[in-house]
This record gives structure tokens, sequence and C-alpha cells, in this order.
């Protein structure tokens, strides 16, 4: 089945993932504004007439055949009641016809404030679990209700870091994935997942895991004199580094690497009290500016001790770069006492997960990522490439080109 025209594309927001969604629909608007200002102004030169000419026959034949073909404006989004009942309960309910259309379900699992239900009745939030099972209701009722298709759009993956089995542990991650899976999701569009070892095991489902380094290192060039020579990236462990690499490849910087001993008898609890036991560094930062590149931050302890290590190691200045910015916990908090101690400049994360608290920081600064779901979402409705959206090495190489 091919995709063409808007009026088959649809975004039905979870109650979690609604600012989110509403943000790519108002870049899918501008987007297909412009492809249709672009059309209306080749006719205008194809058959050498006036642009406003045009635009009247235009809405003279749209006027005529709208309710006779069913020609209508898009308005992307589709009306849905969620109901959450007194034991916990969550029923998805979609308020019209989505038969045939291409479905995105757009949801946000790391959104922990205050959520509408019940039509505004009840106002509560929702654990991750909750989240899920939202998603899990909301796919079923697409999927009763006849669409051709059904896409699930959330930045942020629920349970990625358990993607590998250790002892006796399930490998929970996967697990989440062949549920949607068999309730008839056809794809998941994630960002920086924790881990692409999670998407091989699907048998049909697809999984498009979009990037945030190029609005990242937009935000970076603002901030920070990139292409000086007392700039340098730092792996802040041996997972990310390939991460790391690949901003210092960008950057044509040294790439130095930060190697944790852990104690595994202790449990981490928070970003004070974790399991870190030592740290040693590869590389120099003496005197330089440092910028650190991770996935995903939690409850920041990590990331914390790097920092507070780089900066007794004689950094200069130490900046982060955070695709999913969760802050669990009281990590917040603790944050700001190392801001307060100067241990960082400034924490750069996107939008894939809804904030209040965090954007009212001095230290933190968060880049918007929804066009480029916009984009995304966009071009896989029409079955067009996503390999310059996957790839965005060459954007990166422009940019940095053009500071």
């Amino acid at each position: 089945m091919k995709h063409t025209g808007p009026e088959n594309l649809v975004i039905l927001a979870c109650p979690g993932g609604e600012v989110f969604a509403d943000e790519v629909i108002h870049h899918l608007k501008k987007r297909y504004h412009h492809k249709f200002n672009k059309t209306l102004s080749n006719m205008a030169k194809k058959y050498a007439m006036d642009a406003d000419a045009v635009m009247r026959h235009v809405s003279f034949i749209y006027d005529a055949l709208r309710d006779e073909v069913g020609i209508h404006t898009p308005r992307f989004k589709a009306p849905a009641r969620f109901i959450l009942f007194p034991n916990g309960e969550i029923k998805a309910e979609i308020l019209e016809s989505v038969r045939g259309k291409d479905v995105y379900i757009v949801q946000d699992p790391e959104n922990h404030y205050p959520l509408s239900f019940n039509d505004g009745a009840l106002k509560m939030p929702l654990t991750v679990n909750d989240h899920l099972m939202t998603v899990l209701v909301t796919v079923d009722a697409v999927k009763q209700a006849g669409a051709a298709r059904i896409t699930l759009v959330t930045p942020v993956y629920p349970y990625s870091r358990q993607h590998k089995k250790k002892g006796r542990e399930g490998v929970t991650a996967g697990r989440i994935g062949y549920i949607l899976e068999s309730l008839g999701v056809d794809r998941i569009i994630t960002l920086d997942i924790h881990s692409r070892e999670i998407g091989n095991g699907f048998n049909s489902m697809r999984m498009e895991n979009l990037h945030a380094s190029y609005q990242i290192i937009r935000q970076l060039s603002r901030i920070a004199e990139i292409q000086s020579g007392d700039f340098v990236v730092v792996s802040p462990d041996t997972g990310a580094v390939d991460r790391n690499k690949f901003y210092a490849t960008a950057f044509k910087k040294p790439l130095a690497l930060l190697y944790k001993e852990r104690d595994y008898s202790r449990v981490s609890k928070d970003a004070k009290e974790n399991n870190i036991a030592e740290i040693k560094l590869l590389g120099n930062v003496r005197d330089k500016t440092v910028f650190m590149a991770d996935d995903m931050l939690g409850t920041g302890g990590t990331l914390l001790k790097a920092m507070q290590f780089l900066r007794e190691q004689g950094a200069r200045k130490v900046i982060a770069g955070i695709s999913l910015p969760l802050f669990s916990g009281n990590a917040i908090e603790h944050f700001d006492a190392a801001f307060r101690d100067g241990l960082f400049y400034r924490i750069i994360g996107t939008n894939a997960v809804y904030q209040e608290e965090l954007l009212t920081r001095e230290w933190y600064i968060s880049v918007n990522i929804t066009k480029l779901f916009a984009q995304t979402i966009s071009r896989l409705h029409q079955d067009q490439s996503l390999s310059s959206l996957l790839d965005n090495r060459e954007i990166i190489e422009k940019l940095l080109a053009d500071n």
C-alpha cells in the first residue's frame, strides 16, 4: 500500500505524548503547507497564470468536490478519549474513523507530570508501566478500528536498559517489542536507543532509530569554540565509545576515555550512592573544554562522578550532550549542587522527554527534535527513503564548515 496524500496520515496522541505530538503536527502542517505552495507556484509557471488566479481555481475545485469525494484539509490529529478506572485499568477510545489510515501513535513513557483523563475530570501522573499499558490498549483500539498501518512513535523506548541477560533475569526490552509486534504494530520510531540489538530480534516489525547529534552539535557550536585547539571529546564510559567517536570524528578532535571500576556488591540508589569505585582517564583534558555525549541520563550519578573527576584532572569547562534527559528521582537537585560547585558548564538535552522544572535551570539547554520526527513520519507515509535522516553526517559536516 502506498500513502501519498496527507489525508490518510493520522497522529494519535496518548496522554503522555500529547505535547510532543502537537509539536510534530505543527511541523507536519508547515511541511505540507510549503509543499502545497510550491505546487501552486509550479502550476502558475506551467500554465502562465498569476499565482492568485491558480489559488482561486484550486479553491473552487476544492469547494465543489469536497463533499463529493471527501477532499478536506488534513488535521492530522485524531481525537481520542482515555478513561482511567478506579482500579487502575486504562481504556482508549478513538472518536473518529481511522479505517484504512496510516496511524502514528505518539507516547512519552517518561512523562511523569499530571495528565488528563476521563474528559478532564481526573488528573494524575503515570509510571512507565502505566504509559506502556496505555500504548498497548491504544494500539489494540487502533487495530480494532481497521487502521491499515500502525507506527509507534516513542522517543524513549521503554525498558531499553534491560537489553541483555547476565544471569537469571529477563531481556525485557526485546519482550516489549514482541508484544507490540503481536498486537499489530508495523514500525517503531525512537531516538538514540540504548542498544541497537533490541530491534534485531523482531520478526517483521521495523525500528527506525533517529539521532539527535545534529541538533546537539548545532547548539554546542553556539556555546563553545569547537574548532579551537583546546577542545576534546571524552567518552564517559566504555559503553559510549562509539557515540563519542562519532562526535570526535565529526569535530576532528582527540577522543579521551573514562574507565570506571565498579563494585557490583553495591546497588546504585541515586546520583550520590552508586557503585563506581574508581575512575581512570585515558587521554589529556588539562586546560581543555570537554564535551561528553551519552544516550540517557537517569539519576545522573555516573555523569556527575565523571564531571567531578574531569575537573580534578584540570578540565577548564565540561559540557554534556544527552539525547534522553530523564533526570529521575532527585537528579535535578544533585545537578543544581554540582553546577554551584563549578563541576560543569552546561548540559544540552532534547525534548524527547517532557520536562517543566528542568527547563528553568540556567545550566540546562533543551533542543527541539520534533521536526526530525515530523520529517520521518512524512517520508514514511509517502514510502520515501530515510537514509539522509538516519545518517546525518553530511549535514553535520556542512554545519561545522559554516561555523
